[in-house]
């Protein structure tokens, strides 16, 4: 690499970093999800904005030619985002409602899924396919993009609210590590199945069987190894350097994932499931070290990306956008709402859950880029997700924000004697 090359990929990310930063800040003083300013980022320097200005021309032919590096740290930035939701995903997952959250998990999300599946042959079309993409990986794809709920985006969305700790933020949190489980899962075998060729039976069983095995193992035996392997006495790195011990731990499910042809994305999510043990914070310096730079540089710049590879001139279709967002949001609000009933909620604290839960947020903005980047999806298709995750987040923290500042309660108080009771007041407090 030249000095010139150097100097070229250095500036394109001083502007992507800078720029999400800036409008991250921004749109956090509006009471806006800070990823939306991010994301805004690459479009604002994209072909749809400062891209069609003459004199940016070179810009984008510098953009072009440094794609390779580009791609290296958008896939940086997307690994150790999903490493860190699931450090995440054990520090925030509870035992406390259960029933609560299992009618949820089980009716909310369930009936959303159930239903993209169903409707899935109708509605699939060949403006929704990629290169990659098959009629089975697709149908899997709007099924998630339907059923789908963030836990990275809603919880910050309730930290910037000051009400992370309530029982409300427990129950909706609770239903999202669940939910996004096993719908990654579902996103892992749709990304194994993509084929630019037709798929072959022993193809097919061959990925079918090793994510899902890779995935089981990942969630139940793999993390006690890694435990056992983390308190070891004789595990040094990890003593002396526990920032470069779980860095390490990241990149070695990923070459293994990459190894049995597993999405690297799903490994990443499962390293940071294994890293976090449950009783005692191991690593909890490192991983916040680890976060800190993170979410500093690498994912706001793989955020930024997503934005820039947003085509608004050609790769936009206001009826694909209105349908699946209209659709989608009524199918997700009203099954959270049933499930809502069912677990015994009534009034408001109904149009709370479903509003919240609808969130798409950063696990939308992953479905789109990593469907997208697998060819299963069209660059339309894939504008509609990123829009659908950005708008939805924005509706749950404009609603959320209206309510609390109204003095309504965000969830009516548990039963006297309840360990997880969140008063009224508490929620008022927050406004």
């Amino acid at each position: 690499m030249t000095n010139s090359d150097l100097t070229s990929i250095l500036f394109i990310l001083l502007l992507l970093v800078g720029l999400a930063q800036l409008l991250g800040y921004l749109f956090v003083k509006l009471r806006q999800p800070k990823v939306v300013g991010e994301i805004l980022a690459g479009v604002v320097l994209g072909p749809a904005l400062v891209g069609r200005l003459p004199f940016a021309s070179g810009l984008m032919e510098a953009v072009k030619h440094q794609d390779g590096i580009l791609n290296f740290v958008y896939w940086l930035g997307l690994l150790l985002l999903m490493f860190l939701s699931g450090a995440e995903t054990r520090q925030l997952f509870t035992r406390e409602e259960r029933r609560e959250v299992g009618w949820l998990v089980i009716v909310g999300s369930g009936i959303p899924f159930v239903l993209g599946l169903i409707a899935g042959p109708w509605l699939v079309r060949p403006a929704l396919a990629g290169p990659n993409g098959n009629p089975i990986s697709l149908i899997i794809i709007l099924a998630v993009g339907v059923a789908v709920t963030s836990v990275p985006v809603v919880s910050k969305i309730f930290a910037d609210l000051k009400i992370l700790h309530t029982r409300f933020a427990r129950l909706v949190l609770g239903v999202a590590v669940l939910e996004d489980i096993v719908l990654w899962l579902a996103l892992a075998v749709a990304t194994a199945l993509a084929s630019k060729t037709a798929l072959s039976p022993k193809v097919i069983s061959y990925h079918l069987i090793t994510t899902v095995i890779f995935f089981g193992l990942g969630l139940t035996i793999v993390p006690r190894i890694v435990k056992r392997i983390n308190k070891s006495r004789f595990n040094v790195v990890a003593k002396h350097s526990p920032v470069g011990y779980a860095i390490a731990v990241l990149l070695g499910y990923c070459v293994v994932a990459g190894a049995l042809g597993v999405s690297l994305v799903f490994a990443a999510f499962l390293a940071g499931f294994a890293v976090v043990h449950k009783k005692r914070r191991l690593f909890a310096e490192a991983l916040d070290a680890i976060g800190k730079v993170s979410f500093a540089f690498f994912i706001p710049v793989y955020f930024a990306i997503v934005g820039l590879k947003l085509d608004l001139v050609r790769g936009l279709s206001l009826w694909m956008i209105a349908g699946f967002i209209l659709g989608s949001c009524a199918v997700k609000i009203l099954s959270v709402a049933l499930a809502g009933r069912f677990a015994g909620f009534r009034g408001l604290d109904l149009i709370n859950l479903a509003i919240t839960a609808n969130a798409r947020g950063g696990p939308g903005i992953v479905l789109a880029s990593v469907a997208f980047d697998a060819g299963i999806i069209s660059p339309k298709f894939y504008t509609t997700l990123i829009l659908a995750a950005v708008l939805t987040s924005q509706m749950a923290g404009a609603w959320l924000d209206y309510v609390l500042r109204r003095g309504w309660p965000l969830l009516t108080p548990a039963p006297a004697g309840d360990p997880a009771i969140a008063s009224v007041e508490e929620n008022r407090s927050a406004a």
